[in-house]
């Protein structure tokens, strides 16, 4: 599996990590996501919440979803797995002109999670707070395994 993956994106969250919020979308993803094992990279000082899949999408046999969510309630949720499949939906501001995207809640798509800015799109995550994010989060991964496709990560209405 890759590592870290910020791909080509020329943006960044605002704030430092919210240690509270990522514990709270740990304990969330252990409750509701039997695939899934979180765990902090540092515990009192965290920078990200890693989520081991035990399988991925489509054909991918394992995946991991790394999870960052800052003080300015800025976040990202990004999806890569062993056939090197990358996307993610994330709130926070970015450089340059995202056609498709108002506000600051986009996605990028797979398979690379480009920024390329005709590629991202709005995300349909409407919500802001990180209990309800993660539910929707975890729903959209949740349809897409079930579908077998990528086509379910980004199609819902303001889920969860």
């Amino acid at each position: 599996m890759t590592g870290r993956n910020e791909t080509d994106e020329s943006h960044s969250l605002r704030g430092p990590i919210d240690r509270s919020a990522l514990l709270t979308i740990r304990t969330i993803i252990e409750r509701e996501e039997p695939l899934a094992a979180p765990s902090l990279d540092d515990y009192l000082n965290p920078t990200v919440l890693e989520v081991l899949l035990d399988d991925g999408l489509c054909r991918a046999e394992s995946a991991r979803i790394d999870v960052q969510w800052t003080t300015q309630a800025d976040y990202k949720f990004h999806y890569t797995d062993v056939d090197d499949v990358n996307f993610r939906w994330g709130k926070h501001p970015h450089d340059g002109d995202y056609i498709h995207v108002h506000e600051f809640g986009h996605y990028h798509p797979p398979p690379d999670a480009t920024a390329d800015s005709d590629d991202v799109e709005q995300s349909c995550i409407e919500q802001s707070v990180e209990a309800l994010v993660t539910r929707a989060v975890l729903k959209l991964w949740r349809v897409a395994y079930h579908a077998g496709s990528y086509d379910p990560l980004n199609a819902a209405s303001n889920p969860p």
